[in-house]
């Protein structure tokens, strides 16, 4: 035990300040891994957000109903629904549609099992890019009806598809201006990944609370989950503000 760690286990013996995760092996394994889990489970949810968001604006400008209506309903539904009965909708309602069978052989008897072919994690990832999503679908939108209609009219007179219209001339200036709005949305998925929690997904709030029904230092635990926290978003923040600047056109947008 090197002096960092036998320090706070001396501060443990003499304060009853209990940070295991400093201190034990164990304890810190399991901590490291449920950040690791949290960071990987918020990037993977931030970029399907986006590419969602990016998707769902170009089709509610779509020439046909159908999948304008389609969107829309969407977005009302994800909107309009706590982010974590949608957690248990796709893992308890639809999760077990989604099954493999598995046969297995002991000496002469075959077993026939059923396993989930997605784990909590994968519909972890689906449930909150779909909520978040949604969000970002109408903050493009509203990034897109920001665009000057004469900017729209100089591309369609180039001989630009639509499709063309919207990556090249589109979409780079509604990003633009949208970015703030879209900064606040991926703040609040981060922290809304917490949910995953309820699904036995392994991230850093699920491993907190193992380690504190194991060593009874929930404040210590909390204090530490807030700090993080914390921390996470701050460095989420600054990388946005960051890329905000680095994209800024004077006298445009932002």
């Amino acid at each position: 035990m090197d002096g960092i760690e036998a320090w706070f286990l001396d501060l443990y013996h003499t304060t009853g300040i209990n940070l295991t995760i400093v201190y034990d092996a164990f304890d810190r394994e399991r901590f490291l891994r449920g950040l690791l889990n949290t960071v990987v489970l918020s990037v993977i949810c931030l970029v399907f957000s986006v590419i969602i968001g990016i998707l769902g604006a170009w089709l509610l400008g779509a020439r046909q109903a159908i999948p304008r209506r389609f969107v829309q309903a969407y977005v009302q539904f994800f909107r309009n629904t706590p982010p974590l009965v949608q957690m248990y909708f796709f893992f308890f309602a639809l999760g077990p549609l989604f099954m493999t069978t598995v046969e297995r052989q002991v000496g002469q008897m075959v077993f026939v099992s059923e396993t989930p072919l997605l784990t909590s994690f994968h519909w972890a990832v689906i449930s909150l890019s779909f909520f978040a999503g949604a969000f970002n679908v109408e903050i493009f939108r509203s990034g897109i009806e920001a665009v000057p209609r004469s900017t729209i009219e100089a591309a369609e007179a180039l001989g630009m598809s639509r499709w063309q219209i919207y990556l090249d001339v589109i979409l780079p200036l509604a990003f633009r201006i949208c970015l703030p709005a879209l900064n606040n949305n991926l703040v609040n998925l981060v922290k809304t990944t917490t949910l995953a929690y309820a699904i036995a997904v392994p991230e850093l709030l699920y491993m907190s609370n193992q380690i504190w029904s194991d060593s009874v230092n929930v404040p210590e635990m909390m204090t530490v989950l807030l700090f993080v926290y914390v921390g996470l978003v701050a460095i989420l923040v600054f990388a946005m503000q960051r890329w905000e600047r680095a994209m800024k056109l004077p006298g445009f947008g932002t």
